[in-house]
């Protein structure tokens, strides 16, 4: 393990990760072409169904994926009031279809159409045609192509198949590990809050990880005024989204449309979590003034990004700048501290001479391929190099699950 590395700046990193991502590209992944043709074609009566039932909601038909016929439909036809306007005409993304949900029977269609049209396009039918003739996917992983510094997957793009949901989870089942493996998930648990406990020191958020409360619960009890134990799982669900709100530089109007709620709720919301985390606020303010005086911003191991926006006379350009300035310090810490994980663990597996061997990673999670005979010696390695990889103030805490596919893994207790 070396725990220097992370201070190597990030060209030594993404040198030393090269050969990591080359051998998951070689590796890649195995997948069960027959559940994706029964998915595909299970799919494919739903939204055939769904079709119908649009042309019934509305009295004739129209193309359902066409955005110029549906903003026609919506607006002109159907007179429901538009929101933001784009360079074509009015907007129908799926936020605009949600603010219209209780307006007419056809948007809850539009919606239910549109999330099995994309899982049909963009994965039951496009996997197939990625699979290589040794039955695998060979996923290209590049390590510096984007401003954070997270490492990207093309030709396919394995880390944009859904996570939660009923669709995302049969998706995931068609990926299934080699003869002679298992898979072994490892999940950095509630990754950028802890880095963001690190860099704040706010009392806390630091007592909440050192006492092993659930962070989202923890912010639950400060917004709803109630004890941790007595939160409900739908309030844990919107104090999630403050906390990823907060971190992502969200603002009032932003969070009230992801939840759903009036502009005042979503403003005292954020007004009762700065009042609990004091010190966040104090960080996040000051980090933007320091980011405005410098031009730029740093990760904790010095991965510095300049925000030129910062300097725009243009509002929405400066909020843009301004967003990122808050947002990058904890979004591209965590990318640098998994990329040091990958190459130590990496290292070590070749080290200790053993079959199992990383084959994807998804933003806060490493999948790997572990051979059967070697888990119990697996496992502890696993947690070792990922946790070890630097002492915050806050320990890292890595959650492992078992599986036979990717879509069913199950966690093991510790």
């Amino acid at each position: 393990m070396d725990n220097s590395l992370l201070f190597k700046g990030p060209e030594k990193i993404n040198k030393l990760i090269r050969p990591v991502l080359d051998s998951m590209t070689k590796i890649g992944i195995a997948v069960d072409l027959d559940i994706l043709d029964k998915l595909s074609g299970e799919l494919r009566g739903k939204i055939e169904i769904l079709e119908k039932k649009a042309f019934e909601a509305l009295g004739h038909m129209f193309n359902l994926n066409s955005p110029k016929q549906l903003a026609e439909v919506l607006f002109v036809e159907l007179k429901l009031p538009p929101a933001k306007r784009t360079k074509t005409g009015y907007s129908t993304d799926e936020q605009t279809l949600k603010n219209l949900l209780n307006l007419h029977p056809l948007i809850a269609i539009l919606l239910d159409y549109r999330e099995l049209y994309k899982v049909q396009s963009t994965y039951a039918e496009a996997l197939p045609r990625a699979i290589g003739s040794d039955n695998r996917i060979h996923s290209i992983f590049q390590a510096d192509k984007t401003a954070t510094g997270r490492l990207t997957s093309s030709e396919p793009n394995l880390q944009n198949i859904p996570i939660r949901g009923e669709w995302g989870e049969r998706i995931r089942r068609a990926f299934v590990p080699s003869s002679g493996f298992i898979f072994l998930t490892a999940d950095y648990s509630q990754f950028e809050f802890r880095i963001l406990a690190h860099f704040t020191g706010d009392g806390k958020l630091l007592s909440s990880f050192e006492n092993h409360i659930d962070i989202h619960r923890a912010t639950a009890a400060e917004i709803f005024h109630k004890k941790p134990a007595e939160i409900t799982d739908e309030e844990r669900r919107v104090a999630k989204t403050v906390n990823f709100g907060i971190l992502y530089g969200m603002s009032p109007h932003g969070l009230s449309e992801e939840l759903g709620i009036d502009h005042e709720q979503a403003q005292n919301f954020i007004h009762d979590y700065f009042t609990s985390f004091g010190t966040v606020k104090f960080y996040l303010e000051n980090l933007l003034r320091q980011a405005c005086k410098k031009g730029y911003i740093e990760t904790l191991g010095g991965f510095r990004r300049y925000i030129p926006e910062l300097g725009s006379d243009n509002l929405m350009v400066r909020s843009s700048g301004e967003r990122m300035a808050i947002n990058f310090p904890t979004q591209g810490t965590a990318a640098e501290i998994m990329k040091v994980a990958m190459i130590n663990l990496f290292g070590r597996l070749r080290q200790e001479k053993l079959k199992s061997r990383i084959i994807l990673q998804i933003h806060d999670e490493l999948l790997l391929e572990v051979s059967t005979g070697e888990m119990e010696k697996v496992k502890p390695i696993v947690k070792e190099e990922m946790e070890g990889v630097i002492k915050l103030k806050v320990p890292l805490k890595v959650d492992l699950k078992l599986g036979q596919n990717w879509g069913e893994m199950k966690e093991i207790a510790e």
